[in-house]
């Protein structure tokens, strides 16, 4: 009864992909590093700035031509 046998972590496994799908669970195990990271330096009594997060350029925009003056 105490123990976990593999058709055990299939079904949370299965359970947890419908609930936050594919996508979605990636995010959720970053968040969660972070946290537990965050904790650890709190314990330990180091205190660093969090590193901002990358940030992407936004998408080059074709420029539309000037219009020529008659």
């Amino acid at each position: 009864m105490g123990e976990f046998s593999i058709f055990h972590w299939l079904i949370v496994l299965a359970v947890v992909l419908i609930f936050f799908g594919g996508r979605r669970i990636p995010e959720v195990m970053k968040g969660l590093g972070e946290g537990i990271r965050s904790f650890k330096d709190g314990m330990s009594g180091t205190s660093q700035p969090p590193a901002p997060p990358a940030q992407a350029p936004p998408p080059a925009t074709p420029e539309k031509p000037a219009e020529e003056k008659k």
